[in-house]
């Protein structure tokens, strides 16, 4: 595989990775020209294991020796992608920090997958009700892969799992853990997303403190064939109008209180 030694910091291509935001990435009116960012070796191997197609990587060339894995795996997903090179000092002025985790590549965005779909073979769903925190998103989707959560739906205004941040602070498990919108409209996705959960047989457990809040380790809950578990913002937690259209509530128990 050849590589591309970048000369200027102005070279267009470079677009992607520093001059272009989240929000032009994601390209809305042109979704199938949309386009979002992996960094890390570790994280650039799940995007590529995860089905996703690659346009280009970027790196310094004293990570190439390192990156063997990540450029043969990327020659097999697209021969056509190059590999620009750039100084190290070179590549922080451009990005805006120091690339310590040896490489970003930009990738084609996928199709979004319709909820159903998703639902069709799931047994446990979390749902992300308004999340408005990269990170948070991110860990979710690490959390959700460690204890085997079979997919994870986001509402209409909860931030994209496809976001730069989120996808790093997942460590790519946004690429292992199926996901999708659920809900049509942002200020009530559950006036017709709670319905779609029902229809597939699933029951809806609002994670919210009341008083009738059941355990998380209730065994009512573990009687349950399928059970979706929707969690709410960083401060005010779930819509009321969302916990009143669940089937019960649930809390986790803090141990110190």
């Amino acid at each position: 595989m050849g590589y591309t030694f970048i000369e200027s910091l102005n070279d267009a291509r470079l677009d992607v990775y520093a001059r272009l935001t989240d929000v032009q990435l994601r390209s809305r009116i042109e979704p199938e020209k949309a386009v979002f960012i992996a960094e890390s070796a570790e994280v650039i191997v799940r995007a590529l294991d995860g089905g996703m197609s690659p346009l280009s990587l970027l790196t310094a060339e004293k990570y190439l020796p390192q990156l063997g894995v990540v450029l043969e795996k990327l020659r097999r997903a697209n021969p056509e992608a190059p590999v620009f090179v750039a100084a190290e000092d070179a590549l922080a002025q451009l990005t805006g920090f120091e690339l310590t985790r040896g490489a970003l590549a930009a990738f084609r965005r996928p199709p979004d997958r319709p909820a159903a779909e998703l639902l069709r073979d799931a047994r446990l769903v979390a749902v992300l009700e308004d999340i408005r925190n990269h990170t948070n998103v991110g860990a979710i989707f690490r959390s959700a892969a460690a204890i085997g959560v079979d997919a994870v739906l986001v509402s209409p205004a909860c931030y994209d799992p496809l976001y730069r941040r989120a996808v790093r602070v997942s460590m790519g498990t946004v690429f292992q853990v199926p996901w999708a919108r659920i809900g049509t409209d942002p200020h009530d996705w559950a006036r017709d997303g709670v319905p779609l959960l029902h229809d597939a047989g699933f029951t809806v457990a609002a994670m919210a403190l009341r008083d009738e809040s059941l355990g998380i380790d209730d065994p009512l809950l573990k009687r349950c064939e399928k059970l979706a578990l929707v969690f709410g913002t960083e401060g005010a937690g779930l819509a009321p109008c969302t916990i009143e259209r669940c089937d019960c509530a649930v809390r986790i128990p803090m141990q110190h209180g």
